[in-house]
C-alpha cells in the first residue's frame, strides 16, 4: 500500500536507533480521471542521520522500493504509484484508516485523508516520558504534509493553493506526538476534473 499507517512509519524510524527519526513526510494524491489516481510519498531526512544509521548497519530506509536521492545535506526517498482508486489504496491492515477517493458527481472527485486517528496513533508511542523526550528531540520542526491535486479544488477544509489547483495541510509531527494539536476528523478536497 502506498500510504502506510503513519504511526507504523514513525515507529520504523525510531527503530533505526532513533537516528533516522529526523524526517519530513509528504503524501500527495493526484486525481488523474474518474477512475485513476497517482499517489506519491516522499520522506526526507538529514544526511548526517542517514550516514549514522548506515554505519550502524540497520538502515532499511528506502531499501525495498522508491527512488533514493542523496545530496550533501539530505536524503530523500520518493515512492510513486499509479492506478485505479481501489488498487492504489488497498493493502492496509483491516480496520486501519486509509485515504479514500470517491466520485461525488459528474467530473467531481472527493479525496479524503483520515486525520482523526493520527493523534491517537502517535500518542500511543509517546506515553513514556523518556520516549517522549527522545521524540521531542528528533521531531522538533519536522512536518507531515498531505496534498490533494489533479484539477480545480471546488471545496476543501485544507489550505487551497493560490491557483486553486491543489489543497494541502501541514501538520507538526511534534504536535502529533505531544497530543497538543487538534485535527479535524478528516482532511478533504473535492477536485473538479479538467
Amino acid at each position: 500500500m502506498l500510504f502506510p499507517s503513519l504511526a507504523r512509519l514513525a515507529g520504523t524510524f525510531l527503530i533505526v536507533g532513533g537516528l533516522a527519526a529526523c524526517v519530513d513526510i509528504s503524501m500527495e494524491l493526484q486525481v488523474l480521471d474518474e477512475q485513476n489516481a497517482r499517489g506519491t510519498t516522499s520522506i526526507s531526512m538529514d544526511r548526517e542521520f542517514y550516514d549514522m544509521a548506515e554505519q550502524q548497519g540497520g538502515n532499511e530506509f528506502c531499501k525495498d522500493e522508491g527512488i533514493l536521492t542523496i545530496t550533501e545535506n539530505s536524503v530523500t526517498c520518493v515512492t510513486t504509484e499509479e492506478g485505479a482508486y481501489a488498487d492504489l489504496l488497498e493493502g492496509g491492515e483491516e480496520g486501519e484508516p486509509t485515504p479514500t477517493i470517491t466520485n461525488v458527481g459528474p467530473g467531481l472527485v472527493r479525496v479524503t485523508y483520515p486525520t482523526a486517528s493520527l493523534v491517537e496513533d502517535f500518542a500511543e508511542d509517546s506515553s513514556d516520558p523518556e520516549t517522549m523526550a527522545m521524540m521531542e528531540q528528533f521531531f522538533e520542526g519536522r512536518t507531515l504534509t498531505m496534498k490533494i491535486s489533479g484539477g480545480q479544488i471546488v471545496e476543501s477544509n485544507m489550505d487551497i493553493a493560490e491557483d486553486g489547483m491543489s489543497a494541502s495541510t501541514v501538520i507538526s509531527l511534534l504536535g502529533l506526538i505531544s497530543g497538543e494539536i487538534e485535527l479535524p476528523d478528516e482532511s478533504f478536497a473535492v477536485v473538479k476534473l479538467n
